[in-house]
């Protein structure tokens, strides 16, 4: 075997400038077919990422119902021991207790429908940065009695940090939600509709105003392996029981989920379409080989090698022109995806703002996941499998009289 691994990297090298010309051909197509992929993957991370912090984590629980109709009578209570039976393994990271409802915020003649999160400062800032988004004014504190306002709903509104806002809204079964906030901070939100309507306040000033005293609407799960959610829920399933329900991010954002099937399967063709240009390319080196080379299999043939080991040299001259190609565009490719996998490309102008319309950070993330170059390097094999089959054939019924007389 060792000999014919020799035979065949000197054969490949006998027509320099075509193996080359094929390499390049290869890698160029294989070099774009990363680039794609790593910025497909890298976007619907960050897609992901941000759908998962700002709303429904990787799991959410909720009391069961709660989904399909929102109210504030369908809460639980926040308990520390329902905590420790989530966190009983090392996957669940960070459990998030929200209470999230609507209330009618109001300032002279301004009034306007807006959404209450009612949250723990720390751990949301942990998670959103919501710190980082302060224009004006400063971030809650865990006792705070005050609250935040989106910029555009204290644009709307008319008032700035120090300013007073009366809220209004119905609480936990059916009473009157009424009461005058304090704003400590003015936050710009990167989505539209609710840097029109959101407001947010910690999670004991929210229970108060509600009535909803200790309670919650919701548990968001943060994880150590999203991969694994399926497995995680059903986990949580069995711990919770009947008077909870469970859900997956992708249950819950079925919207964004369709996008970025829709976006991957246009993904996948153009991915294709490098493939072919892998495959003819390859194809054509094969073709061209086998070609000139009859007169020589034949007498190769003559003097006694065996056609399968004939075959078999073939095989390990494509096999070695695509991966020696693989390997430099992998290697050319690392280095330059890393960098803009941590130096993401900022976006501007109306591009910017139909991310920041979606929820998504305006950047163009790439991905590093080892998978994008497996995956490669496993695709450029089986083409070469499929490619090998046409000198197969002309080495199986290769006439040796007929050959070495051409």
């Amino acid at each position: 075997m060792k000999g014919l691994v020799k035979i065949a990297w000197r054969n490949i090298w006998r027509n320099k400038r075509r193996t080359l010309l094929t390499m390049a051909s290869i890698f160029l197509a294989a070099f774009l077919s990363l680039f794609t992929r790593s910025m497909q993957l890298g976007s619907y991370a960050n897609m992901i990422d941000n759908a998962v912090k700002l709303s429904t984590g990787y799991l959410q629980i909720h009391k069961a119902g709660y989904w399909e109709n929102k109210s504030i009578d369908r809460t639980f209570v926040n308990s520390d021991s329902l905590i420790s039976k989530i966190k009983g393994n090392d996957i669940v990271t960070k459990v998030i207790p929200r209470l999230e409802s609507f209330a009618l915020t109001s300032s002279g003649k301004h009034t306007k429908g807006s959404f209450i999160f009612s949250v723990k400062p720390e751990i949301e800032d942990s998670i959103n940065h919501l710190s980082g988004k302060i224009i004006s004014g400063e971030y809650l504190s865990s006792n705070d009695n005050q609250i935040m306002v989106s910029s555009k709903l204290a644009e709307y509104l008319q008032v700035q940090v120090g300013d007073t806002l009366v809220l209004l809204g119905q609480g936990y079964h059916g009473i009157t939600a009424a009461a005058q906030y304090r704003i400590k901070g003015i936050f710009y939100f990167p989505i539209p509709d609710l840097n029109n309507k959101l407001v947010y306040m910690t999670l004991k000033t929210g229970q108060d105003f509600y009535g909803a005293y200790g309670r919650v609407t919701s548990y968001s799960l943060m994880v150590n392996n999203p991969n694994n959610i399926e497995e995680i829920k059903t986990s949580l399933i069995e711990k919770l029981g009947d008077d909870y329900e469970v859900m997956t991010w992708k249950e819950m954002n079925r919207a964004l989920v369709q996008a970025i099937e829709s976006d991957n399967a246009g993904g996948i063709i153009m991915l294709g379409i490098l493939y072919m240009v892998i495959g003819f390319g390859m194809f054509g080196t094969v073709m061209m080989m086998t070609m000139e080379r009859r007169k020589e299999f034949a007498i190769m043939i003559a003097v006694g090698m065996q056609r399968i080991k004939l075959f078999f040299i073939i095989f390990i001259e494509t096999l070695m022109i695509g991966t020696v190609a693989i390997l430099i565009s992998i290697l050319t490719a690392l280095p330059f995806l890393s960098y803009l996998h941590n130096n993401p490309i900022p976006l501007e102008g109306d591009l910017a703002e139909a991310y920041m319309a979606f929820g998504v950070d305006p950047i163009v993330p790439f991905s590093i996941d080892p998978s994008i170059f497996v995956n490669q390097t496993i695709t450029i094999i089986i083409i070469a499998l499929v490619v090998i089959l046409y000198p197969l054939s002309k080495v199986l019924k290769l006439d040796i009289l007929k050959s070495m007389r051409s």
